[in-house]
């Protein structure tokens, strides 16, 4: 019986996630049920959030998601890391990584980059999972995406490039806000 409940609930999943809305019940044998559609009934309704996230890289093959899950990818970059920070952004594109960018401009981004990685003002950094790798080494970065299960080669579209930072405050003027890193 658990078994057919197992198979009935991963065959409706791609339903549900295309639905956008899921919600988690208990009917009134007092049993937990998942579904999109609300009985009449229904008593500790809860609704459960699917995240847009997972579904921006729906066209990734198995391998590709599997090791985002496991071990999501972050550039982390500056405003003088230059052309040194675009090959590091050719390398994962080339692969076909998905990747999220975080933007360091101002101290109290790189006071939480130092805090969250242990790493001094070196970009770019490349996370993967836990394990950040200062500085761009080609060799090491990829080595380190293998590890983590992410394929050699890009086996679907291009990443679009992503637009590019806003300039830097003149010298002498700081910024007021913190700017948000650019998510990918």
């Amino acid at each position: 019986m658990k078994r057919i409940v197992l198979l009935a609930c991963l065959a409706i999943m791609p339903l549900v996630v295309q639905a956008g809305e899921y919600f988690r019940w208990v009917d009134k044998a007092g049993k937990i049920n998942y579904g999109d559609i609300l009985p009449p009934g229904a008593t500790g309704v809860e609704r459960i959030r699917i995240s847009s996230a997972t579904a921006q890289y729906d066209d990734l093959p198995y391998e590709t998601r599997r090791a985002q899950q496991n071990f999501p990818v972050a550039l982390y970059v500056a405003d003088s890391c230059g052309e040194t920070c675009d090959e590091a952004r050719s390398l994962l594109n080339k692969r076909g990584i998905p990747y999220s960018e975080k933007s360091l401009r101002t101290k109290q981004d790189f006071d939480a980059f130092k805090q969250l990685s242990g790493l001094g003002g070196v970009v770019p950094v490349l996370a993967v999972g836990k394990n950040f790798l200062k500085g761009f080494l080609a060799e090491q970065w990829n080595s380190e995406l293998d590890i983590a299960g992410y394929p050699k080669n890009s086996s679907y579209r291009p990443r679009p490039v992503p637009p590019a930072p806003p300039a830097a405050p003149p010298a002498g003027e700081s910024q007021s806000t913190p700017a948000e890193p650019a998510a990918q």
